[in-house]
């Protein structure tokens, strides 16, 4: 852990298990008053210095979630006592582990969400979770800080009864959630107004924000009526050593090109966008030279695959699922180009897609639909598709496959853009500053 501090054991915090802890030097000003409040809250054995946040992810269980994942290593290297609670789902089944000094609590939820009813099941089971979660935490620890990661725009349910006892709240905005709701259900019907009021209240409860691009920074300062000094931009760039990576030829399956993509199988995802233009460059064109690495899961993957099945496409596209970050990594490492199919729309315009800064890292070109931050993060890196459109897609595919120079050209683009300004360090600047603003916020 970086910083000047000490170090000392402190006995069966938590399940029984004995950790080691740091004690910050510079630990948070108070005036008297909360200093005594924050010693008295604090059972014997955690009354240490560092202050202690609770971070609250709905959406994807930890680690598995990478942003909140790096954002928790970045805090504990900080001097921050990092607690996540998150959901039980995807392979991370065990109620509470603690991984590199980080505790874990996870909480039972209902299956994803396919439609209104499932939405509802699944947001009443992970609220009641996290609240019962969120007081054994507060019970143990008393976090200064509760983070909030959406979506939902609900956990302001969860978070308002401590900040009524004097936690700070930062609102961590991973996607716009209206927009989101729009994208799913195709219309802006009563539910829409009730998701648009649950991020006013949201952004009402919450003391700082932090918005993953410019775009969405622009909604808070504007929709959720935050200032300036109250919405930090913190990217999503992954942290990955590239020189232990070492690529797996086995995967191109004897083929001169292969595509990869990388991430989450939806119905907003567009990923069956991709598996049509397979179809048309495979079938269509005859393209037996290429060859696709669809990795990921989700709702819709059982569908894909059928669509894959159906569409006489087995020999071309492989569909592993989800797979091992050795997996991910060795495969981002051989592909020759990435491809992002997030349809055109105002909620995917909002988006700054992981798999876009991946593809990046790894200096591979990339081939995506025109979305708005798609482009201010790839910038001369990707090539831009203007329309929603399997064959327009293709084509797209076909351009980069026949031109390795260029494919070249814009890998070598999009490593200095992550090794420069979208790098993880210059994100980790701005989360500890929102965190110091949230700190020193007035009630």
């Amino acid at each position: 852990m970086a910083g000047p501090a000490s170090t000392g054991i402190y006995p069966c915090i938590g399940a029984g298990e004995c950790v080691i802890l740091e004690t910050v030097s510079h630990p948070i000003q108070m005036n008297p008053g909360k200093k005594l409040k924050a010693l008295m809250g604090r059972s014997f054995f955690n009354r240490v210095e560092k202050p202690c946040v609770l971070i609250i992810v709905e959406n994807l269980p930890v680690p598995l979630d990478r942003r909140v994942w790096q954002e928790s290593c970045a805090l504990r290297d900080a001097g921050y006592q990092v607690i996540v609670i998150c959901p039980r789902m995807r392979g991370y089944n065990r109620r509470h582990e603690v991984l590199d000094g980080i505790h874990i609590y996870r909480h039972w939820i209902s299956d994803e969400a396919g439609g209104f009813v499932g939405f509802f099941a699944e947001y009443a089971s992970a609220l009641a979770g996290e609240f019962l979660l969120a007081l054994r935490v507060w019970w143990t620890w008393r976090p200064d800080i509760i983070h909030l990661c959406n979506p939902p725009d609900l956990l302001f349910l969860v978070a308002l009864p401590f900040k009524l006892l004097g936690a700070r709240i930062i609102y961590d905005i991973h996607d716009a959630w209206p927009e989101m709701f729009e994208a799913k259900f195709g219309s802006r019907g009563l539910f829409y107004w009730f998701v648009r009021c649950a991020e006013f209240l949201t952004y009402r409860t919450a003391d700082v924000a932090i918005a993953t691009n410019e775009s969405v920074r622009e909604i808070a300062l504007g929709r959720g009526r935050m200032s300036p000094g109250q919405v930090f931009v913190v990217r999503t760039a992954p942290r990955v050593n590239r020189a232990e990576v070492h690529p797996d030829p086995s995967l191109r399956k004897g083929r001169a090109i292969l595509v990869g993509y990388v991430g989450v199988m939806g119905n907003a995802d567009g990923v069956d966008y991709l598996i049509r233009a397979a179809h048309h460059l495979v079938h269509g064109m005859g393209r037996d030279d290429i060859h696709f690495l669809l990795m990921g899961t989700g709702p819709e993957y059982d569908s894909l695959v059928a669509l894959r099945d159906n569409l006489n496409l087995q020999e071309h596209v492989d569909m592993p699922g989800r797979v091992s970050n050795e997996f991910l990594f060795s495969a981002l490492k051989t592909m020759d180009l990435g491809a992002s199919s997030d349809p055109i729309n105002p909620y995917n315009h909002h988006c700054t897609m992981n798999k876009v800064l991946e593809y990046m890292t790894f200096g591979k070109s990339q081939v995506l639909f025109d979305l708005k931050e798609g482009r201010a993060s790839a910038a001369d890196a990707g090539h831009y598709v203007s329309e929603n459109s399997p064959e327009a897609l293709a084509m797209g595919i076909a351009y980069l496959a026949d031109n390795p120079g260029r494919r070249d050209e814009m890998g070598r683009i999009g490593l200095q853009r992550m090794d420069g300004p979208l790098s993880w360090d210059q994100s980790v600047e701005n989360l500890l500053k929102a965190y110091r603003a949230a700190l020193s916020a007035k009630y």
